[in-house]
């Protein structure tokens, strides 16, 4: 029996790693997968099958341990192949599923395609517009703020030139106080001497005369 385990187990992998095999199954052209996932499951259930048949017969024979692992071995060996053989199946269904994905894509109609393409044309030029017109409003603000920042520092200064101004007139205007005022003082004094001196012409012209003197004896 367990020959025709060990038989069994050969023919499955001498199958999945036939390369004619390999590359109907890659190519998916003429590989039926339904037929091919229905033989796998037959295998890995003669598998089984063969697997409880041989550990039966191993607890029949005096090194009962030895006899297991050999089976269990066996039967790891022959699953092992079915899920590599499933493996390339699977590979190859996702090959045939992504070419008909692409088929769908080039049945799609030159109007549709066209009318998409332009769509996403439109679509760009709208956003390079956007960034464009960002970067310009960004631009401007700048220039706005930095010419903001410019009449701002104008004003300031100008108020400084106007403070400075003020405190030199004033300091002027008290340095030349002392000065202004004694001339002010002598004009006063002169005025004064002037009226007086005019008061005394005035009553020198009106005063009446003395008498003239007797004539000699």
């Amino acid at each position: 029996m367990k020959k025709m385990f060990t038989s069994l187990l050969m023919a499955a992998a001498a199958v999945a790693s036939s390369p004619l095999w390999a590359q109907s199954v890659a190519t998916a052209g003429n590989t039926d997968m339904a037929a091919e996932r229905s033989r796998l499951t037959a295998e890995r259930a003669a598998v089984d099958k063969k697997f409880e048949e041989e550990r039966f017969a191993c607890f029949k024979k005096f090194a009962v341990e030895s006899c297991l692992e050999d089976s269990r071995r066996g039967k790891r060996d022959a699953l092992d192949n079915i899920k590599r053989q499933e493996a390339i199946i699977n590979d190859a269904e996702r090959k045939r599923r992504g070419a008909a994905a692409l088929d769908r894509l080039d049945d799609k109609s030159a109007p549709q395609r066209a009318q998409e393409a332009g769509e996403q044309r439109d679509k760009a030029l709208k956003s390079q517009a956007d960034r464009e017109q960002r970067a310009a409003d960004h631009t401007t603000g700048r220039e706005a703020a930095v010419a903001g920042e410019a009449a701002k520092r104008g004003q300031f200064e100008n108020r400084q030139k106007a403070n400075a101004e003020h405190l030199a007139k004033t300091a002027k205007s008290r340095a030349q106080a002392p000065v202004e005022q004694q001339q002010f003082d002598d004009k006063a004094r002169k005025a004064e001497a002037h009226r007086a001196e005019v008061e005394k012409r005035n009553a020198d012209r009106t005063k009446p005369r003395s008498a003239s003197l007797p004539p000699p004896p």
